[in-house]
């Protein structure tokens, strides 16, 4: 397999052979089979938390077993496919960040992966504690260089060290944002900005804690031209979901890769999640039923997410998005990045990692010429 001249991306004692993170995608696109296969080629596989247990039986009437049941399922399936990198995306804002947390930390995950929120906690509670002790890195997912230097500087204060790596992410991702409409096509909060931003301040942390941090970029990275030319900013690596949705170890049903396949770039749109969030998603009859003002009937067996309003909510964004990954796209709608209209076929995960890697070492080469 021809892996180009990628540099390798050191998190640690991690020395992962291709820096690229296969993002967190929830509810269900990516469990064991998508991450152990990225793991095994030699990247970052992750499982993402977010609605794991809502294919347990007992999910309704019993979240929190349900979601710690299936997330160490799933870990551990991963580890008997491959010796690979594991990680695990958890969002800040759920109910059971703790928990699931604990898990992936007794369940031996190599990362953390933590967004939809700040991980600052008292000192005296789990998990944040707990984690120092163990051997699993820990990355913050942010989208600002404040909010860097606000989780560093709380974690150096509070628990004398800090993130062992942070991701940062773009308006041009997929799922929920972490900028305000007006932001999200604003020139002043690309990606290369935010890198740009971020990478000074995280510097400083290095010098004080004597050890190296990664900054890794995410939010609209497509191609391999697209990982040089961030990496050439200062990026030690790069976060991407959206290809690794169209790769047949993806976890999600055919039909929801399906729908990648077949949209066209102005059916990318900006919706107001639920959760109190802008996310971007592919626009079909669900969600224009729901611009319509037609309200989707649910039961809320729990409030997964922190700052949902399930009670004035038109619909339950954890069972339309359970219903896309099942292939129910009549009841539910798929989340993707700006670059999703792109794809026009699905591959193999080494085909697609292998495609990157190609395209990057052409363009090390034409810059070099």
């Amino acid at each position: 397999m021809n892996l180009g001249k990628m540099p390798r991306l050191k998190i640690g004692e991690l020395d992962i052979k291709i820096p690229i993170v296969q993002g967190g995608m929830g509810v269900g696109v990516s469990l064991s089979g998508l991450a152990s296969a990225v793991a095994k080629i030699g990247a970052i596989g992750v499982i993402a938390t977010a609605g794991i247990g809502m294919l347990e039986p007992d999910f309704t009437t019993n979240f929190r077993e349900a979601n710690k049941r299936a997330l160490r399922k799933e870990i551990r399936r991963a580890r008997k496919m491959t010796s690979g990198i594991i990680g695990v995306n958890i969002m800040v804002a759920l109910s059971d960040f703790d928990e699931l947390s604990l898990v992936a930390v007794e369940e031996g995950a190599d990362l953390l992966f933590l967004g939809a929120g700040l991980p600052l906690k008292n000192p005296k509670t789990l998990p944040l504690n707990r984690l120092r002790e163990s051997p699993v890195k820990v990355v913050p997912i942010v989208s600002s260089a404040r909010a860097a230097n606000v989780i560093f500087k709380y974690w150096a204060r509070n628990y004398k060290h800090v993130p062992d790596a942070v991701v940062v992410e773009g308006p041009l991702a997929g799922g929920h944002l972490g900028f305000k409409k007006e932001q999200i096509n604003d020139p002043d909060y690309t990606l290369e900005k935010l890198v740009t931003g971020v990478i000074p301040i995280i510097k400083n942390y290095e010098e004080q804690f004597g050890k190296s941090i990664p900054v890794i970029a995410a939010g609209g990275i497509y191609t391999g031209a697209d990982i040089y030319r961030i990496m050439q900013l200062g990026a030690n690596g790069v976060q991407m979901a959206t290809r690794f949705v169209a790769t047949h170890e993806c976890d999600a049903d055919m039909r929801f890769k399906e729908a990648y396949v077949k949209c066209k770039k102005e059916d990318l749109v900006t919706i107001d999640s639920p959760v109190g969030l802008p996310g971007r998603a592919i626009r079909n009859k669900f969600l224009d039923d729901v611009s319509a003002g037609i309200k989707k009937p649910f039961k809320c067996p729990w409030q997964c997410l922190k700052t949902c309003d399930f009670q004035n909510s038109p619909y339950c964004i954890a069972l339309a998005l359970t219903n896309a990954k099942n292939g129910d796209l009549d009841n539910g709608f798929a989340f993707a990045g700006a670059n999703a209209y792109r794809i026009d076929k699905i591959v193999s995960v080494e085909e697609l990692i292998e495609t990157l890697s190609m395209e990057y070492e052409e363009a090390a080469s034409n810059s070099s010429a």
